[in-house]
C-alpha cells in the first residue's frame, strides 16, 4: 500500500487508569466518562478511526463560521454526471474488497481484541486493517508521515536514524534552513510548494467545476424539472439546478466533508466530523453524496456481495415504543413493575387515547425533536451507511375508531429521506405496524391479539395492508427517491407460529407481485423487497417449515432475521463468552441462507445480553434477569397469565442499567459483543439509534439498546469495519469451536440479474387469499376458518397517493428547478384500492378473534375481486391531500 492510502491505528485506552466512581453515583445528564471498578479485569483497546489523507476540512478556529473552506472536492462531489462510473474495483481504490482500503502495509497483519469479562487474555485477529502501533524507533514505524518521533534515544539519535529519508530534526545540522536539508528534502520542499499552488488553483475552480458537472447531469431534464426518465431504472436524480455564483459560505454551500459546518433549516449549525471520507451534498435530489469513501455513492450500484450493510434503526421515532421513549408514556403509568398495577398507556393506541386533545401537539413535537438532521450526520460519521426506518400504516391514513395521529409522520419521513440523501445514507423502509396487528406486540399497532391473517377480519386487514404497500411502493419507486430508499421491508415480525407459515408466505408472494407490478423486473427497478422470517429459522427448507427454496428465482428479495441474546433463559456468562454467542448461534445460518435463499440480513440486534432495562418486556412487566417478569398469554400479549415470576433471578440489573458506572473492561467486553454481531450477521441494522430520557429514572435508559450513547461512552465500536473476522478470534478465546460456512457470492438472479423474476415453485402458498385462516383464541384453542366465508374487501375504493413538496431552499448560486414527483411511479397502475363491500357489515377489525364466524360470504351485490392484473392506461389517481 502506498503512503497516500488510509490507515487505521489502535491505541491503548487511557480510561483504564481512571479512579473508580461509587456505585451510587448520580446518573449524568450528559456524557460522563468516569468509569467504575467492576468484576471484569481486561483492559480495552480504543480505535483511532481512519483519517483520510486528503479532502479534509480543517480549522483552528473555535467557531463553526470560521472553518476553512474545502480546498479540494471529495471524490464524487455533487454535480457528477448521471453516467458516473459504476461501483467497480477501480472506483473503490483498485481493491476487489473495499475493506482492503483500510489495511496498512503490504503484509497481512493482526490486532488484539481485549476480551474483557473473565480475564486478561487477548488474541490476535485479522480484521483487514493495519498492524498494531508501529515501532516509532524504526524507519518503518515512521513511514506514515512527519512528526512521529522515536520513543527513545533522543533527538541526536533520531536525526542520525532518519538522515537518509531527509526527516531529521531541524537544528541538528549547521547552515541555513535550505542548506541543512538533504537533496531528497529539497525535492519534497519543491513538491510541497507546487502542490500548494495547485491546491489554491483548485480551490478557486471547484465551485465552477461542480456547477458545470451538475449542469451536464441535468441538462436533459431542464425542460421538465427532473433529470430522471419514467423508465423506473432508479438512476440519476440530480435536480435541474443552475449555478450562477461561486464561494464556500457554509450557510449556502453545496457540499462539505470532515470539518465543514452544516446549517439546518431552523438556523442552527453543527460541525460535520466524518473521518471515514464521507461528504454531504445539499443540492435537492442530487444523489452523489457518500456516507463513507469505501461505499458507493447513492447513484452508484450497491453490490451486496461486496458492500456490507452497517446500519441502525430509527426506532421509537415515527412509530412509538414505550421502552424507547418512556417519558411520553410515564405520566399515564404506574412507577412500579407489577402485573396488578394500573397502566393507562402501554402502546401507541392507548397513548393516543390518553393524550386526547394534546395528541397532535405532543407527537408533532416528538417527531420534530427526537430525530433531526444532526442524527443523520452522526450516523454517517459513525461509519454506518444505512438506516432502517420503522413506520406505521397511519402515516397514510386511519379509519373509523382508530385513535392514531394520521399523516403527520409523513412530513418527517420526507425529511428523513432528504437528510439521508444529503449524507449519502440508504434507507430500508420498514412497515412496522399494520391493521389488526401482525404479532400482538406493543410495537405493532396495539398490544393484544393478532387480527392480521388470523381471526374473522384476518383477510380484510391483510387486503388493507396491501393498499398501503402499494401506495408506498409507488412513491419510493419514483426516480427522485429510488436511489435513497433502496429496500422495502413489507411487514415487520409476523408471528408465523400463530398465523401459520403458509399464510405468511402467501401474503409475501402477493406483496411481491404488487410491488413488482409497479417497478418491473431487474436491477435498478424499484427497491429490494425484504421479508421478516416470522421467527422461523432461515436455514431450513420450505418443507421443513423454513425459508430456503421460498420464491427461488424472484427478483431481489431478502430474508430478515432479528437475532437477540436477551429474550430467553438468563445467565451470568462473562462478556468474553457472551461475545462468542452471535458467532456460534447465527453465523452459519446466515451464510447458509445467503447461499440458498439470497440476501440475508439482520434487521435488528442489540448489545443486550440480558433483558435488563425499563419496559423491555412491556409496560408494567419486569425482567427475567432479576426475577420480576411474568409470562403473558401466547395468544394475547396484554394478558398476564402467571401469578408468580416465570424465571428465578440470576442477578441485579443495576450494574447493567447504570451505564455511567461501566468500567473500562466492561466497555471493552461489550465492544467485543458488538464486533461478534457485526461479523456473524454481515448485513445488519442495530436496534436502535437512541433511547430517550426517563423522568422516573432521571436518566437515559436502556443503554444496551442505544447505539448513539454506546458510541459516546465507549462501549460500541467507533469503526464497525473492524469487526470483520472477529468470530475467528472471539470463539476460540471463549473456549468453544467455530463452525464455518464460507460467505457466498449472491447468484445473478438474487440481485436482479439473469434469471430474476421467474419463480420456480409456489407450492402450498401460491393461493391468495389463503384457503384457510386460524383463529387463535386466548384460551389457546385453535380453530380453522375457510377464508371463502370471511369478510373481505373489494377493489373499488379511491386510492390515496402520497405527495412531496417542491424544495424551496437551494445552495448558493443554484436556481429552484426540481420536480418532487406526483407520488405515483407507474402511470399504468390505475386499479382502485381495497375497500368495504357496499351493503355488508364488518366486525371490529381489532377484535376479530372473538367475532361470530359468518356462514357465507357477503357479496353485497359486488363480486370479490383481486387487484386488476392488467389495468387500462389512464392518468394516475389524484392525491387526496
Amino acid at each position: 500500500m502506498s503512503a497516500s492510502e488510509p490507515t487505521i491505528r489502535l491505541v491503548p485506552s487511557r480510561d483504564a487508569s481512571r479512579s473508580p466512581t461509587p456505585r451510587n453515583a448520580s446518573p449524568p445528564r450528559v456524557s460522563d466518562t468516569s468509569s467504575a471498578e467492576g468484576r471484569y479485569a481486561a483492559l480495552p483497546l480504543t480505535e483511532e478511526p481512519f483519517l483520510p489523507p486528503t479532502h479534509r476540512h480543517s480549522s483552528n478556529s473555535s467557531t463553526p463560521e470560521e472553518a476553512a473552506p474545502m480546498l479540494s472536492p471529495p471524490p464524487g462531489s455533487p454535480g457528477i454526471p448521471s453516467n458516473r462510473a459504476s461501483n467497480s474495483p477501480s472506483s473503490l481504490g483498485s481493491y476487489p474488497d473495499p475493506y482492503q482500503m483500510y489495511s496498512a502495509g503490504s503484509e497481512q497483519s493482526s490486532f488484539n481484541f481485549s476480551l474483557g469479562g473473565d480475564g486478561d487474555s487477548s488474541r490476535p485477529m485479522n480484521a483487514r486493517r493495519g498492524s498494531n502501533l508501529p515501532d516509532l524507533g524504526s524507519g518503518e514505524g515512521r513511514r506514515s508521515g512527519l512528526g512521529q518521533y522515536a520513543s527513545g534515544g533522543g533527538a541526536d539519535e533520531f536525526a542520525e536514524k532518519d538522515e537518509e529519508s531527509g526527516r531529521g530534526l531541524a537544528g541538528r545540522k549547521e547552515g541555513n534552513f535550505y542548506t541543512r536539508m538533504s537533496s531528497r528534502g529539497r525535492r519534497i520542499l519543491f513538491a510541497g510548494i507546487i502542490i500548494a499552488i495547485i491546491v489554491i488553483a483548485v480551490a478557486a475552480a471547484v465551485p465552477s467545476a461542480l456547477s458545470n458537472k451538475s449542469n451536464k447531469s441535468v441538462k436533459a431534464a431542464a425542460a421538465t424539472g427532473s433529470s430522471s426518465s419514467s423508465s423506473g431504472t432508479g438512476t440519476a436524480t440530480s435536480s435541474a439546478a443552475t449555478a450562477t455564483s461561486t464561494g464556500f459560505d457554509w450557510k449556502t454551500a453545496a457540499t462539505g466533508g470532515d470539518g465543514s459546518t452544516v446549517f439546518t433549516e431552523d438556523g442552527s449549525s453543527f460541525v460535520y466530523n466524518n473521518t471515514f471520507g464521507g461528504f454531504w451534498v445539499s443540492v435537492p435530489f442530487n444523489d452523489t453524496a457518500r456516507a463513507q469513501n469505501d461505499v458507493p455513492a447513492l447513484d452508484q450500484t450497491w453490490d451486496y456481495s461486496v458492500n456490507m450493510i452497517s446500519g441502525v434503526n430509527l426506532g421509537g421515532w415515527l412509530m412509538l415504543e414505550p421502552f424507547i421513549t418512556p417519558a411520553l408514556f410515564e405520566p399515564f403509568n404506574s412507577i412500579t413493575d407489577s402485573p396488578t398495577a394500573t397502566n393507562g398507556a402501554v402502546d401507541e393506541w392507548t397513548l393516543s387515547v390518553a393524550l386526547g386533545n394534546n395528541l397532535s401537539t405532543v407527537l408533532t413535537n416528538h417527531y420534530a425533536t427526537f430525530i433531526t438532521e444532526k442524527d443523520f450526520a452522526e450516523i454517517a460519521a459513525a461509519g454506518l451507511n444505512w438506516v432502517r426506518i420503522p413506520i406505521p400504516y397511519w402515516i397514510i391514513e386511519v379509519q373509523s375508531g382508530e385513535p392514531f395521529l394520521a399523516n403527520v409522520g409523513w412530513t418527517y419521513l420526507l425529511k428523513a429521506i432528504e437528510w439521508a440523501r444529503k449524507y449519502g445514507i440508504r434507507i430500508n423502509l420498514d412497515l412496522h405496524a399494520v391493521p389488526g396487528s401482525q404479532n400482538g406486540y406493543n410495537h405493532s399497532s396495539k398490544l393484544g391479539t393478532i387480527n392480521f391473517l388470523a381471526g374473522v377480519m384476518g383477510v380484510a386487514n391483510a387486503q388493507r395492508t396491501l393498499n398501503y404497500i402499494r401506495t408506498l411502493a409507488e412513491f419510493i419507486s419514483q426516480p427522485q427517491y429510488a436511489n435513497v430508499v433502496a429496500m422495502f421491508s413489507v411487514l415487520n415480525e409476523p408471528r408465523a407460529a400463530i398465523i401459520g407459515i403458509d399464510s405468511v408466505r402467501s401474503f409475501y408472494l402477493e406483496a411481491y407481485e404488487t410491488v413488482r407490478a409497479i417497478t418491473g423486473i431487474g436491477e435498478g427497478k424499484g427497491p429490494f423487497i425484504s421479508y421478516h422470517d416470522g421467527f422461523v429459522s432461515q436455514a431450513k427448507t420450505v418443507a421443513q417449515g423454513g425459508w430456503m427454496g421460498f420464491m427461488n428465482g424472484a427478483d431481489r428479495i431478502a430474508i430478515d432475521s432479528h437475532p437477540y441474546l436477551c429474550f430467553d433463559t438468563q445467565n451470568n456468562d462473562p462478556l468474553s463468552y457472551q461475545a462468542s454467542k452471535p458467532c456460534t448461534n447465527w453465523a452459519v445460518d446466515m451464510n447458509t441462507s445467503t447461499a440458498e435463499f439470497g440476501l440475508t440480513i439482520a434487521g435488528e440486534w442489540a448489545l443486550a445480553i440480558n433483558d435488563c432495562g425499563k419496559w423491555i418486556n412491556n409496560v408494567g412487566n419486569g425482567r427475567r434477569f432479576d426475577g420480576t417478569w411474568y409470562a403473558p398469554s401466547n395468544f394475547d400479549a396484554s394478558v398476564v397469565t402467571e401469578t408468580t415470576p416465570t424465571f428465578e433471578a440470576v442477578g441485579s440489573c443495576t450494574e447493567w442499567d447504570e451505564w455511567w458506572n461501566y468500567n473500562a473492561s466492561t466497555k471493552a467486553g461489550l465492544q467485543n459483543v458488538a464486533y461478534a454481531h457485526m461479523d456473524a450477521l454481515r448485513h445488519w441494522f442495530f436496534w436502535t439509534w437512541k433511547t430517550g430520557y426517563s423522568d422516573v429514572k432521571q436518566a437515559i435508559v436502556n443503554p444496551l439498546w442505544n447505539y448513539q450513547l454506546a458510541l459516546q461512552e465507549g462501549f460500541a465500536p467507533k469503526n464497525p469495519r473492524l469487526g470483520r473476522g472477529a468470530c475467528a478470534t472471539l470463539v476460540p478465546a471463549a473456549g468453544t469451536t467455530l463452525s464455518s460456512v464460507a460467505a457466498p457470492t449472491l447468484s445473478n438472479w438474487m440481485t436482479g440479474g439473469s434469471g430474476a423474476g421467474t419463480i420456480t415453485s409456489t407450492s402450498t402458498w401460491g393461493t391468495w387469499p389463503p384457503a384457510s385462516l386460524v383463529n387463535s383464541m386466548a384460551s389457546g384453542v385453535f380453530s380453522t376458518y375457510h377464508a371463502s366465508v370471511l369478510p373481505t374487501l373489494t377493489a373499488t375504493g379511491p386510492v390515496i397517493t402520497m405527495s412531496a413538496a417542491t424544495p424551496t431552499s437551494y445552495p448558493s448560486g443554484y436556481s429552484s428547478s426540481s420536480n418532487p414527483g406526483n407520488g405515483w411511479f407507474d402511470a399504468s397502475d390505475t386499479a382502485a384500492w381495497y375497500t368495504t363491500v357496499s351493503g355488508c357489515s364488518y366486525p371490529n377489525a381489532w377484535s376479530g378473534i372473538s367475532a361470530v364466524v359468518p356462514t357465507a360470504a357477503c357479496t353485497g351485490g359486488a363480486a370479490r375481486e383481486k387487484r386488476a392484473p392488467s389495468p387500462m392506461v389512464t392518468p394516475p389517481p389524484s392525491p387526496r391531500w
